[in-house]
């Protein structure tokens, strides 16, 4: 699941380093308002009760997948860079992520 908040900060960082100001007319501060409501005010039924979704975001929105790719991408570049030092393997597909690690599991979660 996506964390939410680290998620928009991380979308506007990609757009920042991108160069964007606007994308197809629409300010970076609208696509960041957009993008929260997305991930954070996401409801849906289950069993006839109502849940509000707090962490990720709505299931099957093209805008989920695509902040979960940028969200990967960040991530993806800095475990690929210590990949690269040990000569461990990392594959990703989509969401799918294949690796191996010969360290702590500690230390991954640095």
């Amino acid at each position: 699941m996506l964390p939410q908040e680290e998620t928009l900060d991380i979308l506007m960082e990609f757009l920042h380093v991108h160069g964007y100001k606007k994308v197809k007319g629409i300010s970076i501060d609208t696509i960041k308002k957009l993008a929260s409501i997305v991930l954070k005010d996401n409801v849906f039924a289950y069993s006839k009760k109502i849940y509000k979704q707090t962490t990720g975001g709505a299931m099957g929105s093209s805008l989920t997948l695509t902040l979960a790719n940028i969200f990967m991408a960040k991530w993806q570049h800095n475990i690929v860079e210590e990949q690269t030092k040990t000569g461990e393997f990392y594959g990703r597909y989509i969401d799918d992520i294949f690796m191996t690690w010969n360290r702590s599991e500690e230390e991954l979660r640095k």
